[in-house]
């Protein structure tokens, strides 16, 4: 029997290591990659994500870390927010700072990020695209950059409901977002960003945003 729960409780236990899959507003369902997030960065993340960045840099939605640990390891500074205390819990214990935020609540050192990183298709938090990246744009310093993972040309811009299964038990709705790297350029204009460049590795993409 599937009983509903709060949505951050089901990331909780996700990240903890139940088996638990997206179930979009349709019923279709993908794996949630947990033991991809929680191991060690590939050379895609790298290429797309730790190699672009020199400076102090904000990883939203950090989950288990991966990027965040990665960062500090090269001596970068960084930090991972995440609304799951697991996924804190372990980026944590990878040696990373890490804090149990809402991207849309106070972040520490707001205005003096280098870079935001949106990987593994964060920027759908919330399902506001445009929404997400205004508020980045208070995070990061005048000439900060978002690095944001997009989607494969064709997507377009989805907004849609999802839940997640875990265990057997679905979680209550939360809003979401998929965009494409065809429609990134329309959404960071909205924002008041600028795409500066795109970059793709091993079939993922990334967009690079700065202010208009």
């Amino acid at each position: 029997m599937s009983i509903t729960f709060d949505a951050v409780s089901a990331y909780d236990e996700a990240f903890a290591g139940k088996p638990a899959h997206v179930v979009d507003h349709v019923g279709r369902t993908q794996p949630f990659e947990v033991a991809q997030w929680s191991s060690a960065p590939d050379w895609v993340d790298r290429e797309l994500f730790i190699d672009p960045c020199d400076d102090a840099t904000i990883d939203i939605g950090c989950g288990p870390g991966r990027l965040v640990a990665e960062l500090a390891a090269h001596r970068i500074p960084a930090m991972g927010i995440d609304v799951s205390s697991e996924a804190i819990r372990q980026t944590r214990v990878r040696g990373a700072l890490a804090l149990r935020r809402d991207v849309f609540g106070s972040i520490p050192g707001e205005g003096r990020w280098a870079y935001a990183l949106l990987a593994d298709g964060n920027l759908g938090i919330g399902g506001d695209p445009v929404r997400l990246l205004r508020r980045l744009r208070e995070v990061l310093t005048d000439d900060g950059t978002v690095i944001a993972e997009v989607a494969p040309a064709g997507t377009g811009l989805v907004r849609e409901h999802r839940r997640l299964r875990v265990d057997g038990r679905l979680s209550a709705h939360f809003e979401w977002a998929v965009v494409g790297i065809d429609a990134i350029e329309g959404a960071a204009q909205r924002a008041g960003l600028r795409v500066v460049a795109t970059h793709s590795a091993g079939g993922r993409h990334a967009a690079h945003m700065e202010r208009a």
